[in-house]
């Protein structure tokens, strides 16, 4: 039988991708978005989903449920990105991005986990961030939502043992995607003492991802992980200096990694 599989943040960039990429290995794929335009794309079931709005997504797993009466995987993968000075966001915006990032999957995890635990089986995918193993400059609150979803993840896999419920953490580099004009941007205001750093910080942020690697990468990863028996606690996908940096940080003292990003966004 066909696995059922719910992804959050499905109508564009690596959501997208992931979720038109399952449909062709034979998946039945339900892609949220906060308005979907159409019922169905290439493929995939569209459900109107708000990670911020517990309603819709109880109605959501509802609809899902009610039409295929099972939900096998979860791909928790609708988020924000944030940057700036953590002194200049404003309090509402740090929230904002929390409870998107953080809050939001927690939501959608408690929507599906009654099922997956009734059934005895489950595999819920969160899709976090190489920016989670440590902290950025200038993407201080993004880096902590991405940390505290992976620790989260850590947390309820040992939860969820006995219920033969799966999870794991994919943390993707930087890919080619939408993701830049969709972020909250401090504003780069002349006047603050931070427009220097920022300003150098924020336009190599920008050609990271202008220079990303394909969002078809992280649809055969997420495939290779729904087809592995046991999944691992995490997988980085992404390019190697970027998933090799997630080494260094666990053996260089801390100073020494310090210098490394300092240099790296020559500040």
């Amino acid at each position: 039988m066909s696995k059922v599989v719910l992804i959050t943040g499905a109508s564009s960039g690596i959501g997208k991708s992931i979720a038109e990429y399952l449909v062709t290995k034979g998946f039945t794929v339900y892609g949220t978005s906060r308005n979907p335009k159409s019922s169905t794309l290439n493929g995939v079931n569209l459900v109107a989903l708000d990670v911020t709005k517990t309603e819709t997504i109880k109605t959501a797993v509802a609809t899902v449920l009610e039409q295929e009466g099972t939900i096998d995987v979860l791909i928790n993968n609708a988020g924000k990105g944030i940057t700036g000075p953590l002194e200049e966001i404003p309090e509402e915006e740090l929230k904002s991005v929390f409870e998107t990032n953080y809050f939001g999957p927690i939501a959608v995890m408690k929507a599906v986990l009654p099922t997956m635990r009734k059934q005895r089986r489950g595999l819920i995918i969160n899709v976090t961030s190489i920016a989670g193993y440590m902290g950025l400059p200038y993407r201080s609150a993004y880096s902590a939502t991405k940390g505290a979803l992976s620790l989260t993840t850590e947390a309820l896999r040992m939860e969820l043992r006995e219920f033969n419920v799966k999870l794991t953490n994919v943390a993707p580099g930087d890919f080619a995607t939408n993701i830049a004009s969709g972020r909250y941007h401090a504003p780069l205001r002349e006047d603050s003492d931070y427009a220097s750093n920022y300003g150098k910080s924020l336009a190599l942020m920008d050609e990271h991802v202008d220079e990303g690697e394909d969002p078809m990468l992280m649809a055969k990863a997420v495939f290779e992980i729904i087809n592995t028996k046991e999944p691992q606690v995490d997988y980085k996908v992404g390019a190697f200096m970027q998933r090799f940096s997630t080494f260094l940080k666990g053996v260089l003292p801390g100073k020494s990694y310090e210098r490394l990003l300092l240099n790296h966004y020559k500040l």
